[in-house]
């Protein structure tokens, strides 16, 4: 459940706890590395959608992950959604 108060900090560690659990290499994983970089596939990232939607009560469309890129294009959406 979404609290009144989530900070970046707290979606960054959702989404990088998500990506490993995926099997994206921890040590690859940093806000610049493209999601190509860190083997997160169209399924890896319907996944992610899935956890970020139940983790913050917000709700992702496809068109949304189109100019996603990077592990930080990933959590700045979600912030901007949170927000």
């Amino acid at each position: 459940m979404a609290t009144t108060k989530t900070t970046p900090q707290d979606i960054e560690t959702t989404v990088m706890k998500a990506l490993e659990q995926f099997g994206a290499d921890p040590s690859a994983l940093t806000r610049d590395a493209t999601l190509e970089e860190v083997d997160v596939d169209s399924l890896d990232l319907v996944e992610l959608t899935q956890v970020v939607e139940d983790e913050y009560e917000i709700d992702l469309e496809n068109a949304d992950f189109k100019k996603v890129k990077t592990v930080g294009d990933v959590i700045d959406l979600v912030v901007d959604r949170v927000g």
